[in-house]
């Protein structure tokens, strides 16, 4: 695993197989630091658009672009970093209380996610104000 700032963000690495017919990644439970309880893609994003916007109080996620790319901005509140996702055997760790912002998708790009929740709204911090104070408490 290869750290990357800001807030413990961390780029992991998803075990592979290697095969002249092609590669299989697989994630098992010793993968993630979580129980996954929902998945979720994002496809046909135009390039234009951006995805995210958000944070989460609890919530931890794993964003893998299984095809094609897009960066992902992450804000700590304090820290950005711009994070350009386009291995479908990277994975990239989110936790709880960063900021994000997906973007400059390519044609064709998926973007699954992996969140330790099932989708609770209450746990979305939407406004950006609203996360500094978040993160200020």
């Amino acid at each position: 695993m290869s750290k990357v700032t800001p807030s413990n963000i961390e780029i992991i690495e998803i075990p592979k197989i290697e095969d002249p017919r092609g590669n299989l990644a697989v994630i098992e439970k010793e993968v993630l630091p979580y129980q996954v309880k929902r998945v979720y893609y994002l496809y046909d994003v135009p390039s234009s658009a951006y995805r995210g916007g958000h944070a989460h109080k609890e919530q931890l996620e794993c964003l893998i672009a299984v095809s094609g790319s897009f960066e992902v901005v992450v804000d700590d509140g304090a820290s950005k970093q711009k994070i350009t996702l386009n291995k479908p055997n990277k994975g990239l760790l989110i936790p709880t209380g960063i900021w994000r912002e997906l973007e400059n998708f390519s044609s064709g790009a998926v973007c699954l996610v992996l969140a330790s929740e099932v989708f609770d709204e209450d746990d979305y911090i939407r406004d950006y104000k609203q996360f500094l104070d978040f993160k200020n408490q």
